[in-house]
């Protein structure tokens, strides 16, 4: 088994190789999303401002919804979250993004936050 440390290097070093080719702009800002063992936390950053327009994550410490663990690190948790930074991202005005899956496979609890996104209306 992979050390913990080592798998974080490599993830960063895949983030780092995703990064040169992807930028966030006013029109169209970077949906970045970080995964830790509890929490969740998606971004929507403006790279040409360095500003982050929205941020959701599953630490604000808001009630858990159906079938979600109050920790947040499931996929209900992260379906919840994707659905919230669409919602708070229409707010401001925004419906295209591009996705920074922050060096994570897409798969499981990335992926479901990306689809739940796509269905509340943000397009990428």
């Amino acid at each position: 088994m992979i050390p913990q440390t080592e798998r974080n290097a490599s993830r960063r070093r895949v983030h780092t190789r995703i990064r040169r080719k992807i930028r966030g702009t006013s029109e169209r800002p970077r949906l970045n999303v970080y995964r830790s063992l509890n929490h969740i936390y998606a971004q929507l950053i403006d790279d040409m401002s360095g500003a982050t327009v929205v941020a959701a994550s599953t630490a604000e410490g808001k009630k858990p919804e159906k079938g979600a663990k109050k920790t947040g690190g499931n996929v209900a948790s992260a379906k919840a979250i994707g659905k919230l930074i669409a919602d708070r991202a229409k707010a401001k005005g925004v419906k295209q993004v591009v996705f920074d899956r922050g060096g994570y496979l897409y798969h499981g609890r990335i992926k479901a936050l990306a689809d739940a996104a796509r269905e509340a209306g943000l397009e990428f």
